[in-house]
């Protein structure tokens, strides 16, 4: 009896002490740094989470083209090159990007059989974290009960929330919008970006683009992310544009490898659903992140919160989240392997 009570104490000792342990943990806000690379590509949305203060990230990729109409009689068959440049400045919810497309390709028309070749986007700008639910909500793990820690959460439809403002620059004569007389035009873009458990992540990104030009145009990009294992994981995107002149839906599917922390491989496949024209392209890309300078940052939570957390851990209710030895935060699908 002697040992089962010494048994006893000794383990509910060790729970109280995980639990405030957990307490103290949590009692810390989250940078926005992860670890492993984030990266927006495969697909053409942005997510509302910064690469983190003083961190350079470059997501760059090409592709083949075919583009054809078939009432305008017009053929194009070409590559893209794309590149975006990434870099964490002086906060960790702010980040400022360049983004670059430029295309060559064979165009072939009724007496036309020619090449082009021109920037499709020069875009500078900045995009902001608003939001960090994070930050905010309250989850308390049980720590007796494994099914209770991965059941549905109806928080997890909170999302992210950021804005994004960028001016878009145009370089030289525009051979693809035949009409376009303005050098800047601005963009602007709100996103959301929700976690569902461990392995899905969810990014909407909603935006007006060429703004004061006669080619403004409104759009959506929603893009589903799944993770298989630790390295590898794939997407569905939908993306819908419309302007005066034109309006078109896409379709994007691919995955993306891990093959260090710091670098990412990619591939992807677009198709859209009309023959005016019809788009058709395969992506290769890669991503890389020099972070050798970053200094882990973490977003203080408001103190009214800190101070609630010390009282409940001091009447011995549950304990917060247990999160990473390093206090990371899942700005991107977190890759766990499968059960």
């Amino acid at each position: 009896m002697g040992i089962q009570k010494s048994a006893h104490l000794y383990m509910q000792t060790i729970k109280k002490l995980t639990a405030l342990l957990l307490l103290l943990t949590y009692s810390f806000a989250f940078s926005q740094y992860t670890d492993v690379i984030n990266s927006n590509r495969p697909g053409k949305s942005m997510s509302a989470f910064s690469v983190g203060e003083t961190v350079i990230q470059a997501e760059g990729g090409i592709s083949g083209l075919q583009e054809k109409h078939d009432l305008a009689q017009y053929e194009a068959n070409g590559l893209v090159g794309d590149l975006s440049v990434r870099y964490g400045y002086f906060m960790e919810q702010l980040e400022l990007n360049l983004d670059m497309q430029y295309q060559y390709d064979w165009y072939q028309a009724p007496l036309i059989n020619d090449t082009r070749g021109g920037f499709r986007q020069l875009t500078l700008g900045a995009k902001y974290l608003i939001y960090d639910p994070f930050l905010k909500i309250d989850n308390k793990p049980n720590l007796l009960s494994w099914k209770a820690n991965h059941k549905f959460n109806w928080k997890d439809f909170i999302p992210a929330v950021a804005i994004y403002g960028g001016l878009n620059i145009r370089v030289g004569e525009d051979v693809f919008l035949k009409d376009n007389r303005s050098r800047l035009t601005p963009k602007i873009v709100a996103i959301t970006q929700n976690h569902f458990g461990n392995r899905w992540v969810w990014v909407n990104n909603f935006y007006i683009d060429k703004l004061t030009s006669n080619y403004q145009t409104l759009g959506m990009v929603s893009t589903m992310t799944r993770g298989f294992n630790p390295r590898l994981s794939g997407f569905f995107e939908f993306q819908g544009s419309k302007n005066d002149f034109y309006a078109d839906y896409l379709f994007r599917g691919g995955a993306a490898y891990l093959l260090k922390e710091n670098i990412q491989v990619d591939a992807s496949l677009t198709k859209n659903i009309k023959d005016t024209p019809s788009i058709l392209m395969l992506s290769l890309g890669c991503s890389w992140r020099f972070d050798s300078e970053y200094e882990r940052v973490y977003i203080q939570k408001p103190k009214e919160d800190k101070d609630k957390k010390g009282k409940k851990g001091k009447k011995g209710k549950k304990g917060k989240k247990d999160k990473d030895k390093k206090k990371k935060r899942k700005d991107e699908v977190e890759l766990t392997p499968n059960p």
